[in-house]
């Protein structure tokens, strides 16, 4: 069964090219604006009645019309996606106007709206952009996304079809993680664990002065902004994007390590959005919990790994050695688990990797039931 799956290229668009997609995304802009302004004015949008707009916006203005109708229809579908997501979770907020000044650009076309011709990407409305082909393309795109990040540099992301890897192999042991923030990643096997390495914190020292550079620069509201301004803004920019590359270099390295040698990967189903409120935000955000999740899970996917989430709920309370669970909470300051039950005694994130991986090896979807007997992993043992 064949996956779905995105491959991405640095983009190289000359002075015109630049110059169409930025006017491209201008209309798409002021498409989704509109939509926004549908929405507030107490007119339920559907993708039909805003497609019927736009026809007739087409009709209308010349302007519009020099653009291209796919990546426009596109954009009124991301809307739509978008409102219905804000819907369904409650955390996200309903789709906001996009503003030219802190808006990047992001343009979508399917298949009728783009070509690849002797490594170039040929967009709609005759617009040619060389690509930087890191890989071959394992079949034929059908969407691609163009898109900048806060550098200026362009992207591609293209929709391909790819077939899966080789299945699991059974003869390797399993292994379980658990999410934290002195170690990044606890495992049951200590080869495998990923420290903390502290990118944006190297880093905070020099953005602070871009910071500063950009507090000095900055000229009264209504005025724009100077070229120093600018350049120290890109400065700062340029130093996040390099703390969160080495942070995504890192975590692709330790998960390939980390795949390679295992066939079952007990995941912690950590979800770190909650740390941001507490006195641990900003070391949190250095570790990228989130970032080495999703690596693991594509990583593990891609390799034909059997990947298991399990839930955290109760990981730090039950004993690896005998499977009881403590009546009381474990503060954040206590990092020594203690059984009293058996005795056992262990790190407290390594006792909870090897919680969650006896959790995944029973096929249970939480270990609220894990007072059996299991067998003791306290001679370092990988499976229960």
């Amino acid at each position: 069964m064949v996956e779905t799956v995105r491959y991405t290229y640095r983009l190289r668009p000359g002075r015109q090219a630049l110059a169409a997609l930025l006017a491209e995304w201008s209309r798409c802009r002021w498409l989704w604006n509109e939509a926004v302004h549908q929405q507030k004015s107490g007119r339920k949008p559907t993708f039909g009645r805003l497609s019927k707009l736009l026809t007739e916006a087409r009709a209308r203005f010349c302007w519009l019309r020099d653009g291209s109708q796919v990546a426009q229809q596109q954009t009124l579908r991301t809307y739509m996606m978008s409102l219905d997501a804000s819907f369904s979770v409650k955390s996200r907020g309903r789709p906001k106007v996009k503003r030219r000044k802190n808006s990047l650009p992001s343009l979508e076309y399917t298949t009728n709206g783009f070509t690849i011709k002797d490594g170039r990407l040929r967009l709609a409305k005759g617009v040619t952009i060389p690509v930087v082909w890191s890989r071959e393309l394992p079949s034929d795109p059908s969407s691609v996304r163009v898109y900048q990040d806060n550098l200026g540099h362009w992207y591609a992301s293209f929709v391909v079809l790819r077939d899966p890897a080789a299945v699991a192999d059974p003869d390797l042991p399993g292994i379980g993680i658990d999410w934290g923030v002195t170690t990044t990643a606890t495992t049951t096997n200590p080869a495998f664990d990923l420290p903390h390495l502290g990118h944006r914190k190297r880093c905070a020292a020099e953005l602070a002065k871009a910071q500063r550079a950009m507090a000095r620069r900055r000229r009264p509201k209504g005025r724009p902004a100077s070229k120093g301004y600018q350049t120290a803004k890109r400065q700062a920019a340029r130093i996040v994007k390099k703390a969160a590359r080495q942070n995504t270099h890192d975590a692709r390295v330790w998960a390939k390590k980390l795949v390679d040698h295992h066939h079952l990967i007990a995941v912690e189903d950590f979800k770190p959005t909650f740390l941001t409120k507490t006195s641990m935000a900003r070391k949190a955000a250095d570790a990228a919990i989130g970032v080495c999740k999703r690596e693991l899970i594509d990583r593990g996917k891609r390799a034909g790994r059997k990947v298991v989430l399990v839930p955290p709920a109760y990981t730090t309370m039950a004993c690896s050695g005998c499977g009881e669970r403590a009546n009381l909470r474990l503060g954040l300051g206590v990092r020594i688990f203690e059984c009293t039950a058996c005795g056992y005694t262990a790190d407290r994130d390594l006792n909870a990797a090897r919680t969650i991986l006896a959790t995944a090896e029973r096929d249970r979807a939480s270990v609220d039931d894990i007072r059996h007997r299991i067998a003791s992993l306290r001679g370092g043992s990988d499976a229960v």
